[in-house]
């Protein structure tokens, strides 16, 4: 692998300082905890800011095409703040995923996307590896039927993109979302919840004839810029349970100084400093082109899946009664972690992945 930068630019440190100006403004704790109770009355305008107001819509898409011309870099720190506040919208699931499927041959989509005027998803389960099987629906006649299981982004979509099985391989159609019926699914993360996608007899058109190969890079570009989200969730997990354990008293002590406790706190911060270089590295490699970025993305998702959990599940026992609680936000950010875990892939298969690719033999072999 060639030698990457992993240092932030003062570039990222800007886009970075503005993203969490505008989050600490407009997504609350309490605003994100409201969605679990179905009042979403806050997403829309969060999103509209984000995407439209701070133009992170279009982050990844040339210029030429009416977007900022940035890079995974730039999206993975968009990605770490927006772990950092567990925020309900779809930036991964439109502005990275799906603008990623378009990136090439997206038309006037692509420009729609870019401008925050339309948002979109692919209709896969959230569970799909870059290499796993893709679920796609049958065409005939021009009209395409089936269901797709647990897609997340499709509730917030105007444009679903639909893997479509055809003689020729994998087709990618473009279908409004007014024309399917979405089933939504209770999701343990509400902020990005599910949904069950059927297709009954929907007439449509092929955006993309030979598309296998884009699907599943942006399948491989989720899951590269997922291990930036998860380090925000286990960044802001650390940093949270940190500043209570210096506040917190318990038999005339500041509850911070225990030994035992030291020792954990300095286990999480081990796993963040790891974590970075992982997610940092990801995002570098992909917006390099590195022709080891499937390497590092399988490096990175093998380990901020499981740690991401592992510091939120810290935050919430080190916070003690108050951890337990509804009102506190470190249970927004065990669900989101747990939730990401099993997204583009669980860490194991990640693993599995990455033994593949260094050509590692297996057990007793």
């Amino acid at each position: 692998m060639s030698d990457l930068n992993l240092l932030y630019t003062d570039v990222e440190d800007d886009l970075r300082s503005s993203v969490r100006d505008l989050l600490t403004d407009r997504c609350a704790p309490a605003d994100v905890a409201a969605v679990y109770d179905d009042d979403r009355s806050a997403v829309a305008g969060l999103w509209q800011a984000l995407a439209v107001d701070l133009g992170l819509a279009g982050l990844l898409v040339p210029e030429d095409r009416g977007g900022a011309g940035a890079s995974a870099r730039e999206a993975a720190v968009v990605l770490e703040e927006l772990g950092r506040a567990a925020a309900p919208v779809p930036f991964l699931t439109s502005a990275v995923v799906a603008t990623t499927v378009l990136a090439e041959t997206g038309g006037d989509l692509l420009g729609d996307l870019a401008s925050g005027e339309l948002t979109a998803a692919l209709v896969v389960p959230l569970s799909t590896a870059p290499d796993g099987a893709l679920a796609t629906v049958r065409v005939a006649d021009g009209r395409l039927t089936g269901t797709v299981t647990s897609v997340a982004g499709a509730l917030e979509a105007d444009v679903l993109l639909v893997p479509v099985e055809t003689r020729e391989g994998i087709a990618v159609y473009a279908v409004s979302a007014t024309e399917v019926v979405l089933e939504p699914v209770v999701s343990l993360d509400m902020t990005r919840q599910l949904a069950d996608v059927t297709l009954n007899g929907v007439v449509a058109a092929p955006l993309i004839s030979d598309a296998e190969g884009a699907v599943r890079r942006a399948l491989r570009t989720g899951a590269a810029l997922l291990a930036s989200e998860q380090l925000g969730v286990a960044r802001w997990c650390l940093e949270e349970t940190v500043d209570y354990l210096k506040q917190r008293r318990q038999f005339g002590r500041v509850v911070g100084g225990f030994q035992a406790l030291k020792h954990r706190l300095a286990d999480v911060a081990i796993g963040v400093d790891s974590a970075a270089a992982a997610a940092r590295n990801a995002a570098a490699a992909l917006a390099a082109d590195d022709p080891d970025a499937e390497v590092a993305t399988a490096v990175a998702q093998a380990y901020c899946g499981d740690f991401a959990v592992t510091a939120a599940e810290e935050a919430v026992q080190l916070h003690g009664g108050i951890g337990m609680t509804w009102e506190h936000p470190a249970h927004l950010h065990l669900k989101r972690a747990k939730a990401d875990q099993i997204a583009f892939g669980t860490p194991g298969k990640h693993r599995a992945r990455l033994a593949e690719l260094v050509e590692l033999p297996a057990a007793g072999g």
